[in-house]
């Protein structure tokens, strides 16, 4: 796989699609982020993150029916692809040889 190129933002917006299981659209991240990660973001922010890892075929998308609930209109769901999980393992292990070379943290740090 060549090298992986993604942004903090980016990677915690895959992140987020990979936990919601193939049901992530574009108002539930902005929710998550603002929930778990404490951060405030523009739902363009969350839109345009999704289109450059569509780009980067780390995500696919599809339309969900059209619900009464949401006034005839459809959502985008979004889902990681077989990349775009190899790249956050890719990203996971390099953090954690990163960690490891700190000395005297890593006894600090649990599962390093």
């Amino acid at each position: 796989m060549p090298r992986v190129y993604l942004g903090e933002f980016e990677e915690l917006v895959l992140l987020l699609v990979a936990s919601f299981h193939g049901e992530a659209y574009g108002v539930g991240i902005k929710e998550a982020l603002a929930e778990r990660a404490n951060r405030s973001v523009n739902i363009s922010a969350v839109h345009a993150a999704l289109r450059r890892l569509e780009s980067k075929g780390f995500v696919s998308s599809k339309w969900s029916e059209a619900t009464a609930q949401r006034g005839g209109r459809r959502k985008r769901l979004f889902t990681i692809s077989n990349s775009g999980i190899e790249a956050l393992k890719k990203i996971q292990d390099l953090r954690i040889q990163l960690w490891r070379e700190i000395p005297g943290l890593t006894s600090q740090i649990i599962g390093l």
